[in-house]
């Protein structure tokens, strides 16, 4: 017994010239046992490894963000995931801390955070939204029930896009459900390769027809075009590869001539004192495959492959910014 109280946390047997407490031998066992289980439960108190990406990110947005019910979150989403798998093989456990983890990419709340940990214990688990509630408080519950009632929607081939939008969102009472159900969407497609062939037809489809739709209307555009670029590439993968490849080619041939351009207009800003960052980019693989199918025109036929993107601090910087390029 004295092995399993001692253990790594006991005083260390290979140095028996280690100095003896000079306390009561009867007072010596119940002060080591109070020891070990102080040091057990501060083990048990640190944010596992694998939440550490997610904590560092939420405090990079919030520096005094309190995390302690996030990580209360993951424990309790782990300990109900316990034993299932992913398509992949992973532990089920790394979706729902990968879909917080795009959350607070965003800046969302921790209740947010909480709900995206959580989103899937419900419908998948025998945690239920009463137990759910009571450990969490009703407005995480909340978010976690609207996400399950999202997840039963179906998604017939009759079935309108558009009408799928406005269900979606007659449905949905707090609009944090539908960010959670759009980071959810996003990291399933992520990892799409590990479906199969038909499901992954299916659920790319659904993604371009709906859900890329909707992120864009909430202004998220940015996961709006990985949502398109994703789905494109399991739609129709030779037009896919075979824009990807021509973009990449026009892309390292102009290099230099970008480079040029962007140091001019950075030159010209400075000269007129406006604070301005001036990027190259080029247009995604599916807007050029969708202008090209919408206008019926080849790839050299394409003008606008190329632009420049140019961030300024504020509204009047802007003006300026645009008057000195007209």
């Amino acid at each position: 017994m004295s092995e399993d109280i001692y253990g790594p946390y006991g005083r260390d047997a290979s140095a028996p010239d280690q100095p003896r407490s000079k306390m009561p031998a009867t007072d010596q066992p119940r002060m080591r046992m109070r020891q070990v289980l102080a040091r057990l439960g501060a083990q048990r108190n640190q944010p596992d490894a694998v939440l550490d990406p997610l904590i560092r990110t939420v405090h990079a947005h919030n520096p005094k963000a309190d995390t302690s019910l996030i990580e209360r979150a993951y424990r309790t989403a782990e300990h109900y995931h316990t034993g299932q798998l992913r398509k992949s093989g992973d532990a089920y456990i790394t979706h729902p801390l990968a879909v917080a983890t795009i959350l607070a990419e965003l800046g969302m709340s921790e209740a947010t955070l909480c709900a995206a940990l959580l989103h899937d214990t419900v419908e998948d688990t025998s945690y239920t939204v009463e137990q759910l509630q009571a450990d969490f408080g009703a407005e995480i519950a909340a978010m976690v029930d609207g996400v399950t009632k999202l997840d039963k929607i179906q998604y017939g081939e009759s079935a309108k896009a558009e009408t799928i939008r406005k269900m979606v969102l007659a449905m949905s009472k707090d609009i944090r459900v539908l960010v959670i159900k759009l980071a959810d969407r996003l990291h399933n497609m992520r990892t799409l390769d590990h479906m199969p062939e038909a499901k992954r037809l299916r659920i790319a489809e659904e993604t371009m027809e709906i859900y890329a739709p909707l992120a864009g209307r909430m202004g998220m555009q940015g996961m709006r075009e990985e949502l398109e670029e994703i789905a494109f590439r399991y739609i129709n993968p030779e037009a896919y590869r075979t824009v990807t490849e021509r973009l990449a080619e026009i892309f390292e041939r102009n290099r230099g001539v970008l480079d040029e351009i962007e140091k001019a207009l950075s030159a010209l800003f400075d000269k007129y004192r406006i604070k301005a960052t001036v990027t190259s980019r080029q247009k995604k693989p599916w807007s050029v495959f969708r202008k090209m199918e919408a206008k019926a025109l080849s790839f050299e036929q394409l003008s606008d492959i190329m632009a420049f993107r140019i961030t300024v601090d504020d509204i009047g910087q802007c003006s300026q910014a645009i008057l000195l390029n007209c």
